[in-house]
């Protein structure tokens, strides 16, 4: 059978597996990883994940490792938050959806003992498709922590960005992806946040694709951040990205026409899985949402399909179900299954 012309991927996290996380080892890491990947797979997906599994900190769920894997190994990040810190901290505007941030910024910033290279070396060896990975983008980051080194957070943002592009500039594989779930409820930082975040892009390797993710957020089952897409256009037309990999399932449907606006170089990513909703989908409900994006954007200008965002929250098998039914939606809707859309 021909190559399929949209394909399908996922944003990122997976469930954690209750076994891992009542016997934690790095072996049980490894296997879980494995396990993951190869039910991707096993789903027909095109681009697979790691799933993040070595992210997460019980500690701090909101997040499920976003936040503080990325920002407390670096230099001149400090992790003992002060009382005088923390409230001032919880009296930040859209801060809320956290109790306490992960660190305080008292110097220079720098890679210090990240190592994302080692983390993506590691799970593509276990993968047998095309590997995307992923990390958080320096305006999320920037903006949860309490900065007392730098100007302004546009100024720690852009001195973060510098850290992860030391980064991803080792990273071996085929889609690099960036994740931004602050912006989308704070339109008005825009202009910084790309010029962050490009930084990062222009680090991706050549060969490997460099990839956009922006959400609304989702804790248990929640938006953390309001607003709508056409306040961002600017600042989608501003990245130096492959595609883009956006929340659209959960969104109005007549939002969608808004990516009319978007550059026809950077290729559109569709969410057409809604993981604030328990319920599979059926495969016909993902052709409808894959053909509905193309009549309003335009034949072929969908690249890619995916969940709105990542499954950690949901039980596995609800996230096993719904990677099955993006695949066969899809492939319904390209007419690669014997069934045709209602």
């Amino acid at each position: 059978m021909a190559e399929a012309r949209i394909k399908t991927t996922v944003v990122g996290s997976y469930p954690i597996p209750d076994w891992l996380a009542a016997l934690p080892s790095e072996q049980a890491l490894l296997d879980a990883t494995r396990v993951v990947i190869h039910t991707q797979e096993q789903a027909g997906l095109d681009v697979v994940c790691d799933g993040e599994l070595y992210r997460f900190d019980v500690n701090h769920p909101e997040t499920n490792g976003m936040i503080e894997y990325f920002v407390q190994p670096l230099d001149g990040v400090r992790t003992r938050i002060t009382f005088d810190e923390l409230m001032g901290f919880r009296a930040q505007r859209g801060m809320r959806f956290r109790t306490r941030p992960p660190g305080v910024v008292e110097g220079p910033v720098g890679p210090g003992t990240l190592d994302l290279p080692q983390a993506c070396s590691r799970a593509r060896a276990l993968a047998a498709r095309p590997f995307k990975f992923t990390l958080t983008g320096p305006h999320m980051l920037a903006k949860t922590l309490v900065n007392k080194h730098y100007r302004d957070t546009a100024e720690l943002a852009h001195a973060i960005g510098g850290a992860l592009a030391a980064q991803v500039r080792h990273l071996e594989a085929d889609v690099v992806q960036v994740d931004e779930a602050n912006l989308p409820g704070n339109p008005d930082e825009w202009q910084w946040a790309a010029a962050a975040i490009n930084r990062v892009l222009d680090a991706v390797p050549k060969g490997a694709k460099a990839a956009v993710h922006l959400c609304f957020g989702n804790y248990g089952g929640q938006s953390v951040q309001h607003g709508t897409w056409g306040k961002l256009m600017d600042y989608l037309n501003a990245l130096h990205a492959d595609h883009i990999v956006m929340e659209c399932a959960h969104r109005p449907v007549e939002e969608l026409a808004v990516f009319r606006e978007l550059r026809p170089e950077i290729g559109m990513g569709v969410g057409v899985i809604d993981i604030k909703r328990t319920e599979v989908e059926s495969a016909e409900e993902v052709a409808r949402a894959i053909e509905r994006a193309e009549k309003t954007l335009g034949a072929g200008r969908v690249r890619y399909v995916h969940p709105d965002c990542g499954f950690w929250m949901l039980k596995r098998n609800m996230a096993d179900g719904k990677m099955r039914a993006l695949v066969a939606g899809r492939d319904l809707y390209e007419g690669r299954a014997a069934r045709r859309v209602a």
